[in-house]
Formats: structure tokens, sequence, C-alpha cells
């Protein structure tokens, strides 16, 4: 079918499918120039699905991005074909086993998206909020994003993730957080020390897919005042387990 061809339907499709094969986002004119589409009539597509929230603009980068409307269709999708029926059992054994709560995440451009939660058995514990963005380069799963990410989102993503502070532990350094991130990918999980909350620690692995590459990431998070780093290292083994069994589990496109 030629461009001429295509319905408004087809044609903001094609901006969508694009846009899914850019996890950084495209400016207006590298999305006209990759559909084929004038400028234009690719701002007019645009604007219309920024309205839906199919796409979100950023406006000091110029960048478009996929948006969370696609994750709310997808996650529907996802939950009936079982990819939560098969999430949330792992997550709650991983609960079960540690007493602390249990998050998953995937990577949403330069943020990651928390898609599960599983509460711990204390009264006191860290909650999760499904379907909020948060960082990635100060929590424990944020940084496994990047670290398991092919070559080239990960060299993109270390160089430029905005290295916001949040906490006076949160890494702002460059050079500081480059060497964190290979030391992450080189022992396979990572650790969020009072990075991203005072007073929260997490620890976090990937769950990786048949390529080797990231899909989704779980963390074990926890109060610093009931868990010290060596206590939260004794997550891991069971964390590790939870991450290998989803990565035999999950259906990978």
């Amino acid at each position: 079918m030629t461009d001429g061809e295509l319905d408004t339907v087809g044609k903001a499709s094609r901006l969508l499918v694009h846009l899914g094969t850019v996890p950084e986002g495209a400016t207006l004119s590298e999305l006209s120039r990759a559909t084929g589409f004038p400028m234009s009539s690719a701002h007019r597509l645009l604007a219309s699905l920024r309205r839906q929230d199919f796409v979100t603009f950023d406006a000091e980068s110029k960048r478009y991005s996929l948006g969370l409307r696609l994750f709310q269709l997808g996650a529907a999708v996802s939950s009936a074909r079982g990819f939560t029926g098969i999430a949330l059992p792992v997550m709650k054994q991983l609960s079960e086993t540690t007493g602390e709560a249990t998050l998953m995440s995937v990577r949403d451009g330069h943020h990651q998206l928390y898609i599960h939660h599983v509460e711990a058995r204390h009264n006191v514990g860290v909650k999760g909020e499904t379907g909020k963005l948060g960082p990635l380069h100060c929590t424990s799963m944020g940084k496994v994003l990047i670290a398991f990410a092919d070559y080239d989102t990960r060299e993109e993503l270390i160089e430029n993730v905005e290295l916001k502070p949040f906490t006076p532990r949160t890494i702002v350094d460059r050079a500081t957080f480059r060497h964190e991130i290979g030391r992450v990918r080189a022992q396979g999980f990572a650790v969020a020390d009072e990075e991203h909350e005072t007073g929260i620690r997490a620890i976090g692995v990937p769950v990786l897919g048949p390529l080797g590459t990231v899909v989704a990431a779980l963390s074990v998070p926890s109060p610093a005042y009931r868990t010290t780093l060596a206590a939260a290292m004794q997550f891991l083994p069971p964390l590790r387990e939870a991450a290998e069994r989803l990565t035999v589990l999950l259906p990978h496109p």
C-alpha cells in the first residue's frame, strides 16, 4: 500500500510503529523522514495522538515518544493473555520468602514504568504505584534496565539520562554513573542505597529475554531501618530464582 492509499488510521499506526522502534524518541523531522509523510501531516497526526495520550512530547528535547495509553492497552492484552497471571504468582512467592514488597518495572524511554507490585507482610513496607513513571539512574530496577539493555541503548542512556539528585546519595557524576552501570552488568544485580528515597534500600535484578537483553526488572525494596546492606544481599538468591522463572515463563515477542 502506498502512502497515498493510507487512511488517517493507517498513517497514525505507521507513526506509532516507528516510535516503538526508537526508545529514545524521535523529532518531528525524523518521524517525517522515517514515515515519508510531510512534516505538516506528521505534526497534525502527532497532535491528535498526544490528545489521546498515545504519544508524549518532551519540550526540551523536542522528541516524541510512545505514551501511557499504549501501555494501558498493552497491559490489558497482556493480562488477558496471561502475563499478569504468570508474573504475579512468582512475585507473591518472592514476597512470601523475603517478607518484603516485590516490584516489577519496564523501561519507558529515559524512565522506568512500574507495572506490578506485591506488598510486604510487614505493617511498614514500601508500596509500589502501578502505572507510575520513575527514574532509572538511582533505583535498583532502573540500573539493571540500563545495564542489560542492548549496547546502543545502554550507551545512549549512560550518556544522556538525566542524573537528577533525589538524595545526597544519588549518583550525579557521569563518569561515576558509567562505572556503576558497568559494575551492575558485571555482577548481575543492582543496589540502591537510599539513592532515590532516604530511608529506602533496594536490590534489583533483570528479567532477560531470549537474546539476553532485559525485558523487565524485579526488585525487593525495604526500609533502611529494618534492612542493612548485608541483609538486603540475602534477598538476592530468591530474587534471581524468581527472575529466572519469569525468563522461562513469560511470553516473548
